[in-house]
């Protein structure tokens, strides 16, 4: 059977050290497969972050990948995951001039539509705030673009995963 790319979800628990992101980034580059997306914070437990990557590779691509994360001193634990096994969202900001907000009847139905919501007004512009799926933000992205998008910006993906995972209780034993 043929070993088909699709999109994983991988989920890397580390303890906060510099230069890991330089590292665990390392390993991606040196198999030449591009990030798609990459966002890291805190975990559920205290001291211990947690690094989100999404990456469109084969199965036995991404098991290789775990295994270099994991052989890496700080890393506690790695997993990874298809979309259907997780909840996952991205965020995206917009900036648009001001004058529009008022002047333009279908900027503020759009808005509406797409379960955005306007963060802040000024003078000279206003910002909409839209958390969803990737495509619900390209989809919002194309609908303002005739207006003029001043600046724009997109979160990596986060997730948690659908299964009741012990990762708790593996990140709890190696706090004590």
């Amino acid at each position: 059977m043929k070993d088909d790319k699709k999109l994983y979800t991988i989920s890397v628990y580390t303890e906060n050290n510099i230069g890991l992101l330089n590292r665990i980034s390392a390993i991606f580059q040196r198999r030449h497969i591009n990030i798609e997306s990459l966002n890291t914070s805190i975990s559920e437990i205290p001291d211990v972050s947690r690094f989100t990557v999404v990456v469109r590779i084969t199965e036995s691509q991404v098991k290789k990948i775990i295994g270099q994360i994991a052989k890496q001193v700080e890393v506690i634990k790695a997993f990874y995951h298809t979309d259907d096994e997780i909840i996952y969202q991205e965020s995206a900001i917009f900036k648009i001039a001001s004058e529009l907000l008022f002047e333009e009847r279908q900027i503020q139905n759009i808005v509406k539509e797409s379960h955005s919501r306007i963060v802040t007004v000024n003078k000279e512009f206003f910002v909409i705030e839209k958390s969803g799926r990737r495509s619900e933000i390209d989809e919002l992205f194309e609908n303002l673009k005739p207006f003029g998008i001043m600046q724009f910006s997109r979160s990596g993906r986060i997730a948690v995963s659908k299964d009741k995972m012990k990762i708790s209780k593996v990140l709890n034993a190696f706090k004590h």
